[in-house]
């Protein structure tokens, strides 16, 4: 990709993706509503494994799970099978939302060859999305927004052959790709309708971006959102913050009522993830944490009116 159809591609999405959300439609629809979804890192170091990570999702109540690459991967090579999984998921009702990956995308063929064989494993699993931060590619360098719109373009042709869509995702802490505003030129540039992007409370805050900048995405390019919390930047600042650092939803500083509603009124249904990374909960009872998980999304959703 050049930049000459770099920028002719602007068009697709030059109307939707960076207009303001009040210049569009705010009208609720019916059918409308939030879908609550369990990270797996949630609970990763007080669970064992990926069945019992279903089994915790679907016994507190979830509507659906993100599950991580590796975890599915040990399961198959220990001798699982995809079909097992996928049981699983029947059996607790669960939606396998969306998946956690590092497949090094931006190096080019060889990472874009390790993503397709992760899609290809999640499709037999029956996840529909994949995450795709900003891995891979000359570290010493700072990224070319443009040659990773390319890039992008191409996991997204993998992702229409696959059903597995690439949702790009960016770090807060990260010093190469940590910005809404990254993220957002990176889609423009590429000008696929059917890019997405991968949004995260904490990430959001961590990077800087100004929580009213929300509003000049069309939520339409949003699928999941990642839900947490982060401690008063008062008390630590934000620059220390770690992902070890969030916490339930409503136990800290973030707007969170400010983020629901936008997503409220954006099109299509909206998965909420809970991703949290905090010891304290990985020394509790995963069920437990799972369940006060759950009921602090749906709180946070209550206190935002929206309930």
């Amino acid at each position: 990709m050049n930049r000459r159809q770099a920028l002719a591609g602007l068009g697709a999405l030059s109307g939707t993706l960076l207009l303001p959300f009040s210049a569009l439609s705010r009208e609720k629809t019916a059918e409308k509503k939030f879908r609550y979804c369990l990270n797996t890192s949630t609970i990763r170091e007080n669970a064992n494994g990926i069945l019992e990570f279903i089994s915790v999702a679907g016994d507190a109540g979830y509507d659906g799970i993100e599950i991580w690459v590796r975890d599915v991967r040990a399961f198959l090579e220990q001798g699982g099978r995809a079909a097992t999984l996928r049981q699983a998921l029947a059996d607790q009702g669960l939606v396998a939302e969306n998946a956690i990956g590092f497949a090094p995308w931006l190096s080019g063929p060889v990472g874009l060859e390790e993503m397709h064989r992760d899609m290809d494993m999640l499709a037999e699993v029956g996840c529909r999305r994949v995450a795709a931060p900003a891995m891979g590619g000359d570290l010493s360098q700072p990224l070319d927004l443009f040659e990773m719109a390319g890039l992008y373009n191409q996991l997204l042709d993998l992702g229409r052959r696959t059903g597995v869509m690439p949702q790009l995702e960016f770090w807060g802490a990260s010093d190469r790709f940590w910005h809404l505003g990254q993220a957002a030129m990176v889609l423009c540039i590429s000008g696929d309708p059917d890019a997405r992007l991968l949004p995260d409370v904490y990430h959001l805050f961590r990077g800087g971006t100004d929580f009213n900048a929300l509003d000049m995405i069309n939520g339409r390019f949003i699928d999941v959102f990642h839900l947490n919390d982060y401690p008063d930047p008062a008390e630590l600042p934000r620059t220390d913050q770690t992902d070890a650092d969030r916490v339930y939803p409503g136990d800290g500083a973030a707007p969170l009522s400010r983020v629901l509603n936008y997503l409220d009124t954006s099109p299509g249904e909206k998965v909420l993830s809970l991703e949290l990374f905090h010891p304290a909960y990985w020394k509790q009872d995963a069920r437990d944490v799972a369940s006060t998980g759950l009921r602090k999304m749906k709180e946070a959703v209550e206190k935002a009116g929206l309930a």
